[in-house]
């Protein structure tokens, strides 16, 4: 083999180790790609859908989260954040209180128009749900947008903060069998 063949060869071979590696790093510490099951946060996002997740954010209320499943082990779920620490919640008609203050929660308007006669989120507090007059610290009220058939913090409590996977910041929109986006 030729002295400049093998050069390129080990000049590629660490090019491509070394982006691997970067990779690796990237995915581990900083942003992942998840793909989502089931339709709890329809319509927002539908089961299949690919959507990236920031490692590194700060988590907002609503901010839509994955983290891991407290009731199923190594399941992740993908939830909205609705309290946080410090935070009281109660829902009352179908309005959302956080702290008093009635929220507004626009990623319910496609679910509400499509139920017109029901509300989608029973009433409840906080206290009835998880026992607690407020979020503990270091913990999370999360409920999922399709509040009708998702399993959140109403079922399964609250949920730590060393749970949380990531925050969802992009949503990769799917492809059909000619790579167009559908």
């Amino acid at each position: 083999m030729k002295e400049t063949t093998k050069k390129e060869l080990v000049s590629w071979t660490k090019s491509l180790a070394f982006a691997i590696i970067l990779a690796f790093i990237c995915r581990q510490f900083f942003f992942s790609p998840i793909t989502v099951f089931g339709e709890s946060m329809s319509p927002s996002f539908q089961d299949h859908d690919r959507v990236v997740i920031s490692k590194t954010s700060k988590i907002q209320r609503f901010d839509v989260i994955v983290f891991n499943a407290p009731d199923i082990e190594s399941e992740h779920y993908i939830k909205r954040v609705i309290g946080l620490p410090g935070d009281s919640i109660e829902v009352k008609k179908d309005v959302l209180y956080i702290n008093g203050k009635a929220y507004n929660e626009p990623y319910l308007s496609e679910n509400k128009r499509n139920n017109p006669n029901n509300s989608l989120t029973e009433d409840f507090s906080l206290l009835e749900k998880t026992g607690k007059t407020k979020v503990p610290e270091n913990m999370l009220f999360v409920m999922g947008d399709n509040r009708l058939n998702s399993k959140d913090s109403r079922t399964f409590g609250l949920i730590s903060y060393d749970s949380v996977i990531g925050e969802v910041k992009l949503k990769i929109y799917p492809f059909n069998d000619i790579g167009l986006a559908k």
